[in-house]
C-alpha cells in the first residue's frame, strides 16, 4: 500500500475517532505528499524516498516553529507543532543510533579511504545518500568531524 493511501485510511479512522490533533497531522502529510506529487516535473506517482523527504521535511518544519515558539513562550502554539510532529515521525522510517551511525560511518570512511577532515565532502556525499531518511544530517556531520578529526 502507498503511503498516500495509508495515510487516506488513517485520517477515515481519525475522523471517525474524532482525534482532531491527529487529523490535523494526517492532513498536513496528505497536503505535502500531494503538492509534491503536482509539482512541475514531478513523476505521477512519489518514490520512497521522496515520500521520506517529503516527511522529513514536515518534520524538520515542525522542530523550527516550535523551538521558535518555546523561545517566545507560546507553549499553546509550541505543543501543536509538537503534537504534529508525533503524527508524521511514525510513517519515517526507524532513525538509528548514534551508536550505529558511528559504526556506519567507520565503514564508509575506510571504504572510501579518508584519512583527514579534508575529506568530510566525499564521506558526507556517501553517507547522506546511504542514510537517507535513516539518520539526521547534521548528526552525521558531527560523527564524521569527530572521526576525521
Amino acid at each position: 500500500m502507498s503511503l498516500i493511501n495509508q495515510i487516506d485510511q488513517d485520517i477515515k479512522q481519525a475522523m471517525l475517532a474524532k482525534q482532531a490533533d491527529r487529523l490535523r497531522g494526517l492532513r498536513a502529510i496528505k497536503s505535502a505528499l500531494l503538492l509534491a506529487r503536482t509539482e512541475k516535473g514531478a513523476a505521477e506517482e512519489l518514490t520512497q524516498e521522496a515520500e521520506i523527504k517529503v516527511l522529513q521535511k514536515l518534520v524538520k518544519q515542525r522542530k523550527e516553529s516550535a523551538d521558535i515558539y518555546k523561545a517566545q513562550n507560546r507553549e499553546d502554539l509550541y505543543q501543536v507543532e509538537i503534537d504534529e510532529m508525533k503524527v508524521i515521525e511514525p510513517y519515517l522510517p526507524q532513525q538509528m543510533t548514534r551508536f550505529e551511525i558511528e559504526g556506519f560511518l567507520q565503514e564508509v570512511i575506510s571504504r572510501i579511504g579518508a584519512t583527514s577532515v579534508s575529506d568530510m565532502g566525499k564521506v558526507m556525499g556517501v553517507a547522506n545518500k546511504e542514510l537517507a531518511g535513516r539518520a539526521d544530517g547534521r548528526t552525521i556531520s558531527e560523527v564524521v568531524k569527530q572521526l576525521l578529526g
